[in-house]
Formats: C-alpha cells, sequence, structure tokens
C-alpha cells in the first residue's frame, strides 16, 4: 500500500497510509490557499505542531465532528481537551510512539507556541513520521538548527520544510536545511500563504536541483505525491 502526502496549503498536510488518513496543522479556515474545507475532511488522526492559530487551525472542530484522535504536546493536548476535544495522545519533544499507521516521533523545532488564547503551548514541535512507505519528516514551523543532521540519519525519503522566512526559515536556510537532512524528496510549504512570506518557490526548487541530492516537489494546493 503506497503512501501519499497531499499540500491543502500553508503548512497543512494530508498524509495517507497503511489505510488511514492524518492532518498534519490543519489551517484551512481563513487560509486564503486552503484547497478543502474543515467541513470536508475526514482524518483519522490530526497531528498539531504547535500552538499558533494559523497550525491549530480547525483542529477542535474537525476533532469535535469526526472523533478522531489528536497528537500533540501535553500542553496543546490539555487545551484541547478544555475545548471539548475527547480524544487526544499527548506526547513531548523527542518521545515516539507507535500508531497503526506507522510510528510518530515530535522532533525538536525552533519556534513559539503560544495558543489562540494565550494561553500557554508547550515546546514547538517537528513531526518525524516512520510508514512502511520510508520516513516523512515535517519540520513545521522552525529555523535553521544543526540537529537537523541527527534527524537525516533517520534515512528519510521525505522532508516537508518551511520557505517562507520572517516567521520561519527562508529560501537560503532550507538549501542548508536539505543538506543537513539528506532526503530522497523535499516538498516546501508555509510559503505565499500571505504577502510576508511570499516567495519564488520555483527558483528555491532549482537552487535544489543544482546544490543538493534531494529531488524537489513543488505541490500546488491540492495536489499529491505518492511514494
Amino acid at each position: 500500500m503506497s503512501t501519499t502526502i497531499t499540500f491543502l496549503g500553508h503548512g497543512a498536510f494530508q498524509i495517507q497510509t497503511a489505510g488511514k488518513t492524518i492532518l498534519i496543522d490543519p489551517f484551512l479556515t481563513g487560509n486564503p490557499l486552503a484547497s478543502v474545507s474543515a467541513d470536508s475532511v475526514q482524518p483519522d488522526y490530526i497531528v498539531v505542531s504547535h500552538g499558533h492559530g494559523d497550525h491549530v487551525g480547525d483542529t477542535v472542530a474537525i476533532a469535535r465532528r469526526t472523533n478522531c484522535l489528536v497528537i500533540t504536546n501535553y500542553e496543546i493536548a490539555t487545551w484541547l481537551k478544555e475545548q471539548g476535544v475527547e480524544r487526544t495522545h499527548d506526547m513531548n519533544t523527542g518521545g515516539s510512539y507507535k500508531f497503526d499507521f506507522g510510528t510518530i516521533k515530535l522532533t525538536m523545532a525552533h519556534h513559539g507556541s503560544m495558543l489562540p488564547d494565550g494561553s500557554y503551548g508547550g515546546c514547538a514541535t517537528g513531526v518525524l513520521l516512520k510508514t512502511s512507505d520510508g520516513n516523512i519528516y515535517h519540520a513545521c514551523d522552525t529555523a535553521l538548527f544543526s540537529d537537523m543532521k541527527l534527524i537525516g540519519d533517520e534515512s528519510l525519503r521525505v522532508a516537508i520544510l518551511p520557505i517562507g522566512d520572517n516567521y520561519t526559515m527562508g529560501p537560503d536556510d532550507a538549501i542548508l536545511a536539505v543538506g543537513f537532512l539528506r532526503p530522497e524528496y523535499v516538498i516546501p510549504g508555509h510559503y505565499n500563504t500571505f504577502p510576508v512570506i511570499k516567495q519564488d518557490v520555483e527558483a528555491w526548487s532549482a537552487k535544489v536541483q543544482t546544490g543538493t541530492s534531494a529531488k524537489p516537489v513543488v505541490l500546488s494546493p491540492g495536489q499529491s505525491f505518492t511514494l
């Protein structure tokens, strides 16, 4: 069974693997690039990387409607329960857990994590997903950090990296990240949603091709890539 990655716009991605559907950071309502609506998705799991509104997004509404399991850090899981989300699995940075679709490990990310109502959102994280089709790393919102080299030791098939700059690493640092991570494929995210993070993704893709060993995969919102 293959694994399919679909870009939903901004930092939101859908991963379908082992017969399960996982949403990561489902910011759909209010996202000008969103390719689907919050009431049309039917996930088995949601992973929330940190507390900012453009990443928590529609988690509460989707989880209430579908009763899916939300995987996130302890602080966000506690907050979600207060919002009426019944099923959560709390983790923390460096921890991993085996689910029925594969294993998730929360990695470090250098970023803030305040929740939409001002509550403390714990440490921001990235997501390392180990599937039967290979390992996928979604860096989520982060600056460049040298310990990405350790994540690269996980033999990544895919790295999903922010390239928007201003709030996260920009195109140049993302190229350095590709060198640290050494993935087979790299998918850009977290760009062009708002003017402040507008980037020339094709120029970035060309630099990946000429300056790294990875194959760039540029997805428009709604497009998918299958391993």
